[in-house]
């Protein structure tokens, strides 16, 4: 017998009453927590109660206790990390999906959330320009995201050199060698280890983390040659290439881009990038965090001009579409290397009547929550025009950040703002760090602390949809107030 549905009444209204007094909190209210983990830990831990209590008290306790040590992310003052906020319709999507308790990984079972989870999947593709036959999973975050691109990338790799790494697994294979941009964001490196490949080669990059093509092309090359037993120097390989000869695929190569830098915001150069690792026989993943979402913005396009090319890309609905967490979102073109690579076949995985791949075949999980409907929800209530307006919303107020903070004497913008992130120094980097924990300490809004370049820096992330001139003109305050207080009180 189903519970009856007054038993949440009362747990639902506080839930809401709190939801919403804690959102209306956002406008005023300091960004950061104001009490540690280590203080709250009396609050939420001891001997577990012998007794329960009834479950509105129990929702009233945990807002109360744990609003001390909560950020203020949903805060358009918020600056720290690229992790964007929620839209209105993505957040009310969520709070159903928790109501349904719909177990997304299979069509048969689930038909409504499979539906809703491939319609955005389809409007994803579109909107972002990517082969539109691809298949589209729905992670927990973009270290995951990427991490099935790179296990679908490796499944197509091992089975191009005749090896079965589903029998065989990865003990005597042959070894994948893995090439990324020199400022590549950590979790790449991550994901691979994760799949066993262990540490990638490293292609230089310019001065703002965009990869070197002309490099790339001699890494590939010389990994060629070493495959081949031919000259380190991979003149032998660059020779017949040059000649028209196709390129010797005696060596698995996978090749990871960039689009959105973590400090600069820069996008590695994807057509050339991509040819090369074409004319090389490479897989290519995209990890576009929070970049990809450019390729939704008509005068943004050049960022992403050629990204399509690519094989597999990542991406997090969280950090610039503004739905909640966690959502990344994995997309492949080769739908037979991901579905081999993530999929299983049970006689109890019940499958749909048409046939059709289940969800469960595009992510690493078999049980998870429908992520995928507040992205519907997002892009539905949006659209194509909204999607745009909303990232060039963000583009332009990081823009307005760094032409005001850049006039403030002392202050110096060390990237060019093409994209989200500005990054900045003061100076030395003493001061720098000082700078920073001022801003924080002030609490007004948000920024982090970082280091790039071989300097300190602090870093400003514009990642919210609510962010508005007044959040911009609070940040630009907080900085020049930082900055004064620093140098009359060091």
């Amino acid at each position: 017998m189903s519970a009856p549905v007054e038993r949440y009444g009362d747990a639902l209204a506080a839930a809401s009453r709190h939801a919403r007094r804690w959102l209306e909190s956002q406008q005023t209210r300091q960004v950061g927590p104001r009490l540690t983990a280590a203080d709250l830990a009396a609050d939420f831990g001891g001997p577990l109660p012998e007794a329960g209590a009834p479950a509105a008290d129990v929702v009233d306790y945990l807002a109360a206790k744990a609003e001390p040590g909560l950020m203020a992310m949903p805060s358009g003052r918020f600056f720290g990390w690229v992790i964007g906020g929620t839209l209105p319709a993505a957040l009310a999507a969520d709070w159903l999906v928790s109501a349904w308790d719909q177990n997304a990984g299979l069509r048969f079972a689930t038909p409504a959330t499979a539906a809703i989870e491939e319609a955005a999947g389809r409007w994803l593709l579109e909107l972002l320009g990517l082969p539109k036959d691809a298949d589209v999973g729905f992670a927990t975050g973009a270290t995951m995201a990427n991490f099935t691109g790179l296990a679908a990338a490796r499944w197509r790799l091992m089975s191009n050199a005749g090896w079965d790494l589903d029998a065989e697994g990865l003990a005597g294979a042959p070894r994948i060698q893995c090439f990324v941009g020199q400022e590549r964001h950590d979790t790449i490196d991550l994901g691979l280890r994760y799949l066993g490949l262990g540490r990638p080669t490293v292609v230089p990059a310019d001065r703002q983390g965009r990869i070197d093509p002309a490099e790339l092309d001699c890494a590939l090359d010389r990994a060629l040659a070493g495959a081949s037993g031919a000259d380190a120097s991979g003149a032998d390989a660059a020779a017949d290439r040059s000649a028209g000869a196709p390129a010797p695929r005696r060596a698995p190569l996978l090749v990871c881009l960039q689009a959105g830098n973590l400090h600069s915001g820069a996008f590695d150069p994807f057509k050339e990038a991509i040819a090369v690792a074409k004319a090389h026989g490479a897989w290519v993943h995209v990890d576009g965090a929070f970049g990809l979402w450019a390729a939704a913005v008509p005068e943004l396009a050049a960022l992403t001009a050629g990204v399509a090319g690519a094989d597999s890309w990542g991406t997090d609905a969280h950090k610039t579409l503004n739905v909640p967490y966690d959502c990344g979102i994995a997309v492949v073109r080769d739908t037979q290397a991901l579905r081999s690579a993530m999929g299983v076949h049970t006689s109890y995985l019940i499958q749909a009547a048409d046939g059709a791949a289940d969800p469960f075949e595009t992510v690493p999980e078999l049980s998870r929550r429908a992520r995928g409907v507040p992205v519907w929800a997002a892009l539905k209530s949006l659209g194509r025009e909204g999607v745009a307006a909303q990232v060039r919303g963000l583009v332009l107020n990081a823009k307005q950040l760094a032409e005001r903070l850049s006039t403030l004497d002392g202050v110096e913008v060390l990237n060019d703002v093409d994209y989200t992130q500005v990054s900045l120094a003061f100076g030395d980097d003493a001061t720098t760090r000082a700078v920073t924990a001022r801003v924080i300490a002030d609490g007004r809004v948000w920024m982090s602390g970082s280091r790039w370049q071989g300097r300190d820096i602090l870093r400003i992330s514009v990642s919210n949809w609510s962010t508005d001139d007044a959040d911009v003109a609070a940040a630009v305050d907080a900085v020049r107030d930082a900055v004064a207080a620093v140098r009359t009180h060091g």
